[in-house]
């Protein structure tokens, strides 16, 4: 009968080919299961961000420390990780996902298009719209768009200047295909009363108070968002307001 002292009780056979490097399968002491053990995981390194531009460079520098200083200068803006390191309070939403279809010599082409709004509910916001084959890479890139297209928005009061601005500083009204909205300053405490589409703008912008009217096919999502910006970028930036002043007074 043959020596089971070196198997133990299995028949002269020892546990695997590990012998007596970990027991169990290929791997030896690196990890004892499996050919190549198991190994450390690897933390997920952040990417470090490489400027490409020279505005890039100077805030990644720390010589730009705010973004009223590029919107003081009109400085164009090619990078998302200049608002992410200047605006570190943004959200994001994704307000609708639609798909679309072109048609080709070789049938209908069906895209996604994804409309993503930013904004950090102190005086930024901004909307990105982008069309990809899947959904994931659609709302990336609108989410990209919409950080490169962030523009502050000037706020006013009601009655009083008591306090912090809280809503619009006077009527406005704006028009996007066959979408039309108005907007008119509320009293604090009165809430924005707006649909869901302009709430959600409204309060990635910052402001509190507002009546809002809407007429046209605000079914049309696209539209309904995008009047929102149009008005909020035209009459309502805040750093335009001051460009024209500073025009005037030279003038004089």
């Amino acid at each position: 009968m043959a020596d089971r002292g070196a198997g133990g009780d299995r028949g002269g056979f020892g546990r695997g080919f590990g012998g007596d490097r970990g027991g169990r399968g290929r791997g030896g002491d690196r990890g004892g299961r499996g050919r190549g053990g198991r190994r450390p995981r690897r933390e997920a390194e952040e990417e470090k961000w490489v400027p490409v531009t020279k505005l890039g460079r100077l805030v990644k520098d720390g010589k730009i420390k705010s973004i009223e200083q590029i919107y003081l200068h009109s400085l164009p803006i090619k990078e998302s990780p200049i608002i992410d390191a200047l605006v570190p309070a943004l959200k994001d939403e994704v307000m609708k996902i639609m798909p679309v279809q072109k048609q080709t010599r070789a049938g209908q082409r069906t895209r996604f298009k994804a409309f993503v709004v930013v904004g950090d509910g102190n005086g930024h916001v901004g909307l990105g719209v982008k069309c990809s084959k899947e959904v994931a890479t659609a709302i990336r890139g609108a989410i990209i768009l919409a950080k490169l297209s962030v523009i502050p928005v000037r706020r006013g009061y009601w009655g009083n200047k008591i306090g912090k601005p809280h809503t619009v500083p006077c009527k406005v009204t704006g028009k996007c295909g066959s979408v039309t909205v108005r907007m008119v300053p509320a009293p604090r405490g009165a809430g924005i009363v707006a649909a869901r589409v302009p709430k959600k703008v409204l309060q990635f912008a910052g402001i509190e108070d507002v009546f809002t009217s809407s007429r046209g096919s605000t079914k049309t999502l696209g539209n309904f968002v995008k009047v929102q910006l149009l008005f909020l970028h035209s009459i309502l930036s805040f750093y335009s307001f001051i460009a024209i002043s500073y025009s005037i007074i030279n003038a004089v």
